[in-house]
């Protein structure tokens, strides 16, 4: 579309960027190729520096194919745009303070500290081991901690472990890092943490007290936030309460033995696959495959099963959309991923439903030869769907039975790529050996059982310390028996 067209309804236009203002951080429409330089390099600034986001820039075909002068990069201040990245030390000290007077204290940590960037990543492990006191992350926060380290809950939230949703709950003080306190975290929020004091670390100030209230605001970029409180712990002579943190700690291991992950596979030639054992055994052969390894998912309880049973020991090697919860999101990412590490190996845990929002990018790794590996978690649902329906809609199942499924490893071979299937346990290793052998796109349909659940699962509208714990538990967790499922929870997603 030309400039001189736009607004007069011509063939194919589109207001591209009233339409993408809502999924964009910003975005710009470039109407003089003078502009043109400048615009690119301000995208960029705006993109990567402070809350990281999309940035769109519209082209209209005039200035997309006439000459445009180069002008380098400005490095004068924005004059509008100035992200604040240093935080202000009297509020750290006032956080410090705050830290040390704790007696049930947890650090809680989001997908900022990653997009702060690896050095908030290493300062994180440096300030927890300090303190001596428990991490937990968010969904989008996984590998910024250590999965492996003694201090790690897991993850919390809707899907999280039973250690690291009741020390949230139980906590006295919170120190949260890069995180907004979006719903999936907090459950009803006015039982959320209700003896905590708070104390939120953001880039963003949009987000302090946007859903819940803080008695501590520390806005900045969560490295130079990490780097000034590990400073001022060290300056302030203070003792933490030993004793009182020692107690904590036997009260988390007393949730931590609860195993709230734990499931049941069937080992009996013949037996269905659990998905969580099929996660389990693709993490245990990506740590003998002498590669790094990246995974990206797709949405759903897929992912949720990733996120639980797949351990992440680094930043920025789990890749996977979770405010918007984007279907299709898994395979484009794996190609861009497998793109800018060429010798990475590149997994896409994807389930059936997911993985045909984008299928036709085969067709890009098969061009490109990108050896994306595709696990699919085959359950012939939409099974984060059927789940809602049979918990909390009473059985009353729609449009979440995929009826009419392609054979995927035929579709795997029509793109020119790897098809493989296990069906039973016994063909489960086997399948992901030969996934991880081949140099090229592999799809690997994995047969698992159709109607096992995520759990734990706190209810859409309960409060964040009553989880349903599943099959394996004879209870469910805070006396939970889902009367607290209200209408205004049953609506949300």
């Amino acid at each position: 579309m030309p400039t001189h067209l736009i607004g007069n309804d011509a063939f194919q236009e589109a207001d591209t960027t009233g339409i993408t203002r809502q999924a964009t951080k910003h975005n710009y429409l470039v109407k003089r190729s003078d502009d043109l330089a400048r615009v690119i390099h301000e995208a960029f600034y705006v993109a990567k520096t402070g809350r990281p986001g999309p940035v769109l820039v519209d082209l209209p075909k005039d200035i997309l194919i006439a000459p445009a002068p180069y002008a380098e990069p400005s490095f004068a201040p924005h004059r509008s745009y100035r992200p604040r990245t240093e935080p202000d030390s009297f509020r750290i000290a006032e956080a410090v303070a705050l830290l040390k007077r704790a007696e049930r204290p947890v650090i809680y940590t989001g997908g900022g500290v990653i997009n702060a960037g690896p050095e908030a990543a290493r300062l994180l492990l440096e300030f927890v081991r300090l303190t001596g006191f428990p991490c937990t992350s968010t969904l989008m926060g996984l590998g910024a901690y250590p999965a492996s380290d003694p201090q790690f809950l897991g993850m919390l939230g809707m899907h999280g472990t039973y250690e690291a949703n009741l020390a949230m709950h139980g906590c006295d003080v919170m120190l949260n890092m890069g995180a907004r306190f979006d719903d999936r975290v907090t459950g009803r929020v006015n039982a959320f943490a209700p003896a905590a004091k708070k104390i939120h670390c953001d880039i963003d100030p949009s987000s302090i007290n946007k859903n819940v209230a803080v008695d501590v605001a520390v806005v900045g970029d969560a490295a130079q936030i990490l780097r000034a409180m590990i400073a001022a712990w060290k300056a302030d002579k203070q003792q933490v309460d030993k004793s009182a943190l020692a107690t904590w700690w036997q009260q988390i291991d007393v949730w931590r033995a609860k195993k709230s992950l734990r499931f049941t596979q069937a080992m009996a030639p013949g037996s269905v696959i659990k998905p969580q054992y099929a996660i389990e055994r693709l993490y245990k052969a990506t740590r003998g495959a002498g590669k790094e390894t990246f995974i990206t998912t797709e949405v759903g309880q897929h992912q949720m099963w990733a996120a639980q049973h797949f351990k992440f020991e680094k930043p920025n090697r789990w890749l996977t959309s979770g405010g918007l919860g984007t279907m299709g999101y898994g395979l484009p990412a794996a190609m861009g991923v497998q793109i800018a590490h060429p010798d990475a190996l590149v997994i896409d845990i994807a389930g059936e439903a997911s993985i045909l929002m984008n299928i036709q990018e085969m067709g890009t790794l098969a061009q490109y030869r990108l050896p994306v590996k595709i696990f699919i978690l085959n359950n012939q649902y939409m099974g984060m769907v059927r789940q809602w329906q049979e918990l909390l809609h009473g059985n009353r199942y729609s449009e979440s039975y995929s009826a009419a499924l392609p054979d995927f490893v035929k579709l795997a071979e029509s793109f020119h790529a790897v098809g493989l299937r296990a069906e039973k346990v016994e063909d489960l290793d086997r399948v992901i050996a030969e996934m991880l052998a081949v140099d090229r796109p592999v799809i690997a349909d994995i047969c698992v059982d159709q109607k096992e659940n995520v759990f734990p699962m706190i209810p859409s509208g309960a409060a964040h310390n009553e989880m349903l714990l599943g099959p394996e538990h004879a209870e469910n967790a805070g006396g939970y028996t889902g009367k607290s499922v209200t209408d205004e929870g049953l609506v949300l997603v």
